[in-house]
């Protein structure tokens, strides 16, 4: 089901920065400029969220909230509220108003999606056609083994996008007879927490299709994702053909 978010702020720079941070995500963006009508709007499309900023012309953040909270048919809305301030004062008056989530100026649309995540279920958009163009981003056959390569940056909206091709990959691996897997990380260049747990669903995914896998990656990964307790025992190898020769 395609979610509606409802974005206020009177920077259309930061309007364009939501709508983009949710492109990837099955949503509808809809935008206001003020308070005033972020409130109308909200009664016509009923949004499952709100990403509201506190300063704005003719009627402010904190106003529409105060309104949005006395409306029975708005009140439970989840609302993101955007704020130039990180005083601890600021921030004990936003959760004042009952609000949990709320982000700093400036921030990045992954900031936001890893927040929205927290209370609203993001499916990744399937359309037409670019299922198969995303798949080869990821996905690649070398013979009988199939290679899932992960790029540079793990962020959440990779992740989930991942994680959904992977599903689809794993079935068709078993209708084509292929349980081999090589998890390539040779191009990843920073080893965040998203990645761990990606590298853990790959793993256990695989598993439990009896896919066999095997993980590469530089010297620098292997010794990092040690590090962590979750990867600290996973063979590394060092190239695809090392992983090759191991089946």
């Amino acid at each position: 089901m395609t979610l509606k978010v409802l974005s206020i702020d009177d920077s259309k720079t930061i309007r364009m920065i939501v709508k983009k941070a949710f492109k990837a995500f099955d949503c509808e963006v809809f935008e206001a400029e003020n308070g005033l009508e972020g409130l109308t709007l909200a009664g016509k499309v009923l949004p499952d969220l709100i990403v509201l900023d506190i300063t704005m012309p003719v009627m402010t953040g904190v106003e529409m909230l105060e309104k949005l909270k006395a409306d029975p048919a708005l009140r439970s809305i989840p609302v993101i509220m955007l704020t130039a301030e990180s005083g601890k004062d600021n921030v004990l008056n936003i959760v004042k108003m009952g609000v949990q989530n709320y982000i700093v100026k400036p921030f990045k649309g992954e900031q936001l999606i890893e927040r929205a995540q927290t209370v609203i279920k993001l499916e990744t958009k399937v359309e037409e056609g670019p299922t198969e163009d995303a798949s080869a981003r990821y996905f690649s056959l070398e013979g009988n083994v199939q290679v899932l390569t992960l790029p540079a940056k793990i962020i959440r909206p990779v992740v989930v996008e991942v994680e959904n091709l992977l599903k689809i990959k794993v079935e068709e691996m078993k209708k084509g007879g292929l349980n081999r897997c090589i998890l390539n990380l040779t191009g990843v260049a920073e080893t965040n927490v998203s990645l761990i747990k990606l590298i853990i669903t790959i793993l256990e995914t695989c598993q439990r299709s009896s896919i066999h896998i095997r993980v590469v990656g530089t010297a620098t990964l292997s010794t990092e994702l040690k590090s962590f307790q979750e990867t600290s025992e996973i063979p590394i190898r060092m190239t695809i053909e090392d992983a090759m020769g191991s089946f």
